[in-house]
C-alpha cells in the first residue's frame, strides 16, 4: 500500500508537467506560423480594400475568369538613382475540381536604374489570367514582362478596356512614386514560409494545384475569392 501511495504522489506531481509540455508542443505550429499568418490576413484586408475601390470594376468584373490570383500586402520601392522594391506575396489559385485553393508563399523583388526618389508602400494584386502564367508560377521563378506578358490593370475611365496578357496588374500606392510597375519583376516560391505554413516540405503546385497539403487558416481568403468571382 505505501509503494502505492508513492507512486501515486509521484504520479500527481508530473501530471501538470505532462499536461505542460502537451500544450507547449501542440502550440508550437501556430507560433511558428506567426509571420505566414500575418501575411495571409494582410492580404485578405488587401483584396477586400481592392473590392470596396470604386476604381477597381475592371478588377472586381474579371475574377471570375481569372486562373489564379497573386496579392501582395507590401510591395516597398526605394532609391535614390539606383532603386528597387520588393515584398512577399500570397497565391490563391483553382484546383482541379474549379475550387480555390492556397495560400501559397511568394517573394517579389526588382532592380531599377535611373533618375528616382522617393519611397512608396504599394498594395498590389495580379489577377492570373492565362493557364500559361499560372503554369510560370508554379516553375522555379518568373520574370514579368520576360518569361510571362503583364500589363497594368483598367482602372477609372479605361475600365471596359481589352486586356490580353498572362498577368494584369493592379497597384495601390502612397509615396513620391505614387504607384508601381511590376513589369521586370521576379517572382520565385517562398519554400521556407510554405513549409513552415503546412509543417511540411510543398511545392506551390501541391498547395494551389494538387491540393496535397492544407490550413485552415488559409480558407477565409479562398471563401472571399471563390465569392468574388461568382459575383454578378
Amino acid at each position: 500500500m505505501q509503494c502505492h501511495s508513492t507512486y501515486a504522489r509521484a504520479l500527481r506531481r508530473w501530471v501538470p508537467v505532462v499536461a505542460a509540455l502537451t500544450m507547449l508542443f501542440a502550440a508550437a505550429p501556430s507560433i511558428a506560423q506567426q509571420d505566414q499568418q500575418a501575411l495571409v490576413q494582410a492580404a485578405q484586408s488587401t483584396f477586400s480594400d481592392f473590392q470596396r475601390d470604386p476604381d477597381m470594376t475592371w478588377f472586381r468584373g474579371h475574377i471570375g475568369q481569372a486562373r489564379g490570383i497573386l496579392i501582395a500586402p507590401e510591395i516597398v520601392k526605394a532609391g535614390w538613382i539606383f532603386g528597387g522594391s520588393g515584398g512577399r506575396a500570397v497565391l490563391y489559385a483553382r484546383n482541379g475540381q474549379g475550387k480555390w485553393a492556397g495560400p501559397a508563399f511568394y517573394n517579389i523583388g526588382a532592380a531599377s536604374v535611373g533618375f528616382q526618389a522617393g519611397l512608396s508602400v504599394s498594395q498590389t494584386i495580379t489577377l492570373v489570367m492565362t493557364e500559361k502564367g499560372l503554369n510560370s508560377l508554379l516553375a522555379n521563378s518568373v520574370k514579368l514582362g520576360g518569361d510571362a506578358s503583364i500589363a497594368a490593370g483598367p482602372v477609372g475611365a479605361g475600365a471596359n478596356s481589352d486586356v490580353t496578357t498572362d498577368f494584369v496588374a493592379f497597384s495601390r500606392a502612397k509615396g513620391l512614386y505614387g504607384g508601381l510597375n511590376l513589369e521586370g519583376s521576379v517572382i520565385s516560391p517562398a519554400n521556407d514560409w510554405n513549409n513552415t505554413y503546412y509543417g511540411k516540405n510543398v511545392l506551390p503546385p501541391d498547395i494551389v494545384i494538387r491540393g496535397d497539403a492544407r490550413n485552415p487558416n488559409g480558407e477565409p481568403l479562398a471563401a472571399d475569392i471563390a465569392k468574388a468571382s461568382t459575383a454578378r
